[in-house]
């Protein structure tokens, strides 16, 4: 019996967990890769695109095995659409963190100096939004447990504030990266709007990470 048919088994949301755990670790290695690009280090940030290539890959499998195998209602409020809702804002954590490598990686892109710190600064506050939704999802098991109810929603509703304040910090320093590309439009040239996309898809990663907490916060408001 494959891993996620064995998980399925014991617990229907356990696969779930394993594919948000697959698709932050994929985001996570932003991190390394926005480091190799201020070295300036080719040959990183081709290992960074290969490494992130193989955990988007996993990501991509568990989800396929979990699209075969959830049954068409889970239990107590989950039906399958919600959790369906749920696996595509996860994997969208993977395919970007996957879309920001190979742009990474065709272009050889090196990071100005000038942006270095915003830059790393933006990678960070992703990664922590990230963190905090893989906190959030954890907690699925015990809501389903508690029913939805009691002092786990308060706790986990409280979490999921925290996630949207982190993503509003993202949002921040989104804008004063992109401020920075536009007045670095000279030197950039043409690959100004490279950039542009480059800061735009490291927020989205942040966004995709709210998504999910926001769909648990429906879930248990219904």
């Amino acid at each position: 019996m494959s891993l996620i048919g064995d998980l399925f088994g014991r617990s229907p949301v356990k696969p779930m967990q394993e594919h948000m755990k697959a698709s932050v670790a994929t985001a996570r290695l932003v991190t390394p890769l926005i480091e190799a690009m201020i070295a300036g280090d080719a040959a990183r940030i081709h290992e960074c695109r290969q490494e992130i290539d193989t955990l988007e890959h996993e990501a991509d499998r568990i989800k396929n095995e979990i699209r075969s195998n959830l049954p068409a209602r889970m239990m107590l409020a989950l039906e399958r659409r919600d959790m369906l809702e749920i696996l595509d804002a996860q994997d969208s954590i993977a395919d970007t963190a996957q879309d920001i490598a190979e742009l990474a990686d065709q272009r050889t892109m090196t990071i100005p100096p000038s942006m270095a710190e915003v830059m790393t600064d933006l990678t960070r506050q992703v990664v922590g939004a990230c963190d905090q939704a893989e906190k959030i999802i954890n907690e699925l098991d015990e809501l389903v447990e508690t029913g939805f109810r009691g002092r786990e929603v308060t706790r986990v509703e409280q979490m999921i504030d925290e996630l949207s304040r982190i993503e509003t910090e993202t949002d921040k320093l989104e804008e004063r990266a992109t401020r920075q590309i536009f007045a670095l439009e000279g030197e950039l040239g043409i690959s100004t709007i490279f950039w542009w996309h480059m800061v735009e898809w490291i927020a989205d990663i942040a966004d995709y990470a709210e998504r999910v907490g926001n769909r648990l916060r429906l879930l248990i408001a219904n």
